[in-house]
């Protein structure tokens, strides 16, 4: 089961969306063409091309932030240390462009996660309003 398949969203048809994204990262012409069908049964044709538009933007978007180099801010550069070393995010190129968490960085960050990171779920969907 990919993570769309269970997505609980909030979004209609969020889970569709979701399988659709990650289908596109997958390079699997036949998983993308499946979930490109799947977003037009449920959302019609004018969805499917902002859906796709929308997947295309990141893409490019992450590209170019990895080509210039741009850095994590400092403070997202600390909360998310350990899940970045977790997720092995750091063994990419890019991440060389952020300096390395180290000490009472480290530390505070682990100790502001369980503050921060509800907060940041709290109040993320108050900016979309």
């Amino acid at each position: 089961m990919t993570a769309g398949e269970a997505a609980e969203t909030g979004v209609p048809s969020g889970g569709a969306l979701v399988t659709f994204a990650e289908a596109t990262v997958s390079n699997d012409p036949a998983r993308i063409g499946a979930s490109r069908e799947r977003v037009l049964d449920e959302l019609g044709p004018a969805a499917t091309v902002d859906a796709a538009a929308v997947i295309g933007n990141f893409q490019r978007m992450v590209r170019i932030a990895d080509g210039t180099g741009i850095p994590l801010d400092t403070p997202v550069s600390i909360l998310t240390a350990g899940m970045r070393e977790e997720l092995g995010i750091d063994g990419f190129a890019s991440a060389g462009n952020t300096p390395p968490v180290t000490g009472l960085k480290r530390l505070l960050g682990k100790a502001l996660q369980p503050v921060v990171l509800p907060m940041m779920r709290r109040f993320a969907p108050r900016q979309s309003r």
